[in-house]
């Protein structure tokens, strides 16, 4: 069995209730719901992949309005000791998927402006959003595959949310159309 994973019930709007071989959880936005709801999923079933859907903004300005499948997730909120971006205390400073695809930068905050994606773009990253670091870091905890496959909603700045708004039923078919055509379901 697989789980299929997303942040925000707008981002399955277009996946039916019920998908052969799946089980679904929505886990709420940002770092901390995602690890709890990810954490007690995992705790209390037995799945060989975990599937991740959602949306992203996309900071390279070279990316489309397309599905990107995430290679890894770095965290673009926090600072060590020293003071330096992107680097935790106590956890790996990024968190590999082991696929082949785009970086992700994940953040407690809806990146809605321009300087925060200057601040965030010379991490590494290509797209920002607010689970992925958590889910990548958990299923590795637990030794379950995961894949994360992220569609464009924005360009993470002024406006970003309410271009969000509009185009998350579009990301939503997006993604559908791709685990219809890689998963057979």
């Amino acid at each position: 069995m697989k789980l299929l994973v997303a942040a925000l019930e707008a981002e399955l709007t277009a996946f039916p209730a019920e998908l052969p071989g799946f089980d679904r959880l929505v886990t709420g936005p940002g770092k901390l719901q995602a690890t709890f709801a990810l954490t007690r999923a995992l705790d209390a079933g037995d799945y060989d992949e975990i599937l991740v859907v959602g949306t992203a903004g996309a900071i390279n300005p070279l990316l489309t309005s397309r599905v990107y499948d995430v290679d890894a997730a770095i965290q673009h909120d926090v600072t060590d000791v020293d003071g330096i971006v992107g680097q935790h205390v106590s956890l790996p400073a990024r968190v590999e998927t082991g696929r082949e695809g785009i970086t992700i930068a994940t953040g407690d905050h809806f990146v809605d402006d321009e300087e925060a994606v200057g601040v965030i773009l010379p991490l590494g990253a290509g797209l920002v959003d607010m689970e992925t670091y958590a889910y990548i870091w958990v299923a590795h905890q637990f030794g379950v595959p995961i894949r994360v496959l992220k569609s464009v909603s924005d360009r993470a700045k002024d406006g970003a949310i309410t271009d969000w708004r509009a185009t998350v039923a579009a990301c939503s078919e997006q993604l559908r159309e791709t685990v219809r055509e890689e998963y057979g379901v």
